[in-house]
């Protein structure tokens, strides 16, 4: 089989803006998704000023103020991925298999809140509630040509380089158990014409607020919420290339991420008119302080491909598995809310968030102390400056807009629709550099990565009311179309072959998923 071999003294590869594996999984930590109440979804969410919803407890605090009656609710539904989400995808005479499902039932709220009456016109109202703040389940699957590039062939750049131990991950020393030459000196690699990746990633963020709100006079509400956040997430992906000289190679990961969070929450929400119901609402949420421990697995092995179409294995393989502890602060959250009732069957609802998550913080344990008082054992961290240089080179600042309007048609019917517009997280520009002097790149078990643009949502509901029960359902249905990449592209300086590229151009992708949720709702 056709092999090449780049010398050490050639290459020099260009500090590139880019993405790398710590800033690319954080993304996955710092997106909420709209998620609670069916009421509330199907309103679109934009009812930080409206407020009297539980679902406002992880936004706005001050809308459990509103409350002038004790609640319970809990929601579920169903949850399924459209387009052409397939767990056996092909292109082009490739073919893979692997596990997943479009279509899960999901458990997403639960909750209550306790109002209690402490003058004529005040309360100071108790509220708890539990929902899935983060929908991990997606299939995606791209498919595209090579020409003169491979994933090996970038790791045999990076040992042409010598770069550091902290910027040689898992795949990394899985070619390098196969291609390096006998002498240690060099590494060999070989081009590919085209590549499949599958990919089918689970779990969720479960979200347990805490909140403590009131009125003063019907007029200021105020309130603050405690959250804890529950990290499950499960991955399993596989990749493979058609290489040059009648071969093939074909990667598989393995990668789960657990951990929790804590963050604070502040409202308020203003009647600024005495005898109107336009209301005003504001908040501000604290970052997420995240202890998160990740575990990956990389096994690559290669095999001979015939003209019909058949394979047999080389033999060779190789598997490497990387685990890491380590900390994530996201960024801080601002909001800004109009909400307006016209008797008593219409209502609006307006909320603008702004986020930048250019400003997440990666850490890096460094140390720690054991108190002896209580037996536990506290990390201490510092931020990974090289990580969080590149974070804010990939990320920006983020807006999301909600929109929702809800329609009594008779005392007990409602109708609700809504739209929420969530601005691109990446950077035009924005891509996974594997060459950065960081844990997050080390412990790098793949290399793809995605940038996704703009999501678009849009909901409708439909609630019932007899004394005091409630039942709510609402649909909803999100589209976020991105740019895939097997892998970051090396630029040959002009000083060197022009076939020492590894350039590999995007394959569109499209993400759509539909909701449908179920609330079950009691007040007394």
């Amino acid at each position: 089989m056709k092999t090449q071999t780049i010398s050490i003294l050639l290459l020099a590869l260009a500090a590139l803006p880019a993405t790398a594996q710590e800033t690319y999984q954080d993304t996955k930590l710092v997106e909420n998704e709209l998620n609670g109440t069916a009421r509330y979804v199907g309103m679109g969410g934009a009812m930080e000023a409206l407020g009297a919803d539980i679902s406002t407890i992880s936004t706005n605090p001050a809308g459990i103020g509103l409350f002038r009656k004790n609640q319970v609710t809990v929601s579920g539904g169903l949850v399924t991925q459209g387009g052409d989400a397939t767990t056996s995808p092909s292109f082009n005479g490739i073919q893979l298999n692997y596990s997943g499902q479009k279509t899960h039932a999901s458990f997403d709220q639960i909750g209550f809140v306790w109002a209690h009456r402490v003058s004529s016109r005040s309360y100071l109202n108790f509220g708890f509630s539990y929902h899935k703040s983060r929908n991990f389940d997606q299939i995606l699957n791209a498919g595209g040509k090579l020409d003169n590039a491979s994933q090996n062939k970038l790791s045999a750049i990076k040992y042409a380089l010598g770069v550091g131990d902290n910027a040689w991950n898992a795949v990394d020393a899985n070619y390098q158990e196969m291609f390096q030459t006998a002498d240690g000196k060099d590494m060999e690699y070989r081009n590919a014409t085209q590549y499949l990746y599958g990919q089918y990633q689970h779990g969720y963020i479960g979200e347990y607020d805490f909140n403590f709100s009131g009125n003063i006079n019907d007029r200021v509400y105020l309130g603050i919420t405690l959250g804890i956040h529950d990290v499950n997430y499960r991955s399993n992906s596989i990749y493979s290339e058609d290489l040059e000289g009648n071969a093939y190679s074909l990667a598989e990961e393995l990668l789960k991420i657990d951990g929790t969070g804590y963050d604070v929450k502040l409202g308020a929400i203003f009647r600024p008119f005495a005898y109107s119901p336009f209301r005003i609402g504001v908040y501000v949420n604290s970052p997420v302080f995240y202890s998160l421990t990740q575990y990956g697995t990389s096994g690559i092995g290669l095999g001979t491909l015939y003209s019909d179409g058949s394979t047999t294995d080389e033999g060779t393989y190789s598997e490497n598995s990387a685990s890491l502890d380590y900390k994530v602060n996201t960024p801080w959250k601002f909001g800004i809310s109009l909400g307006h009732t016209i008797g008593n069957s219409l209502a609006l609802g307006a909320t603008y968030e702004y986020s930048d998550y250019s400003t997440i913080d990666n850490r890096y344990i460094d140390g720690g102390y054991y108190d002896a008082y209580y037996g536990q054992w506290y990390d201490s961290s510092s931020s990974d400056n090289a990580m969080n240089h590149n974070t804010k080179q990939t990320l920006k600042g983020v807006s999301l807009l909600k929109l929702g309007a809800e329609y009594k048609f008779t005392p007990k019917w409602a109708l609700r629709v809504g739209y929420n517009y969530q601005s691109p997280i990446f950077k035009s520009e924005g891509f996974r550099d594997g060459s950065i002097e960081s844990q997050g790149v080390a412990y790098a078990t793949s290399t793809d990565f995605t940038n996704w643009k703009a999501t678009n949502r849009f909901t409708c509901g439909l609630g019932y009311q007899y004394k005091g029960f409630t039942v709510d359902l609402a649909y909803q249905y999100t589209q976020t179309d991105g740019d895939f990449y097997p892998f970051m592209s090396y630029y040959a300086s002009e000083s060197e072959p022009q076939e020492m590229n590894n350039q590999v151009s995007s394959t569109p992708v499209s993400f759509k998923r539909s909701q449908v949720l179920l609330t079950l709702g009691y007040r007394f």
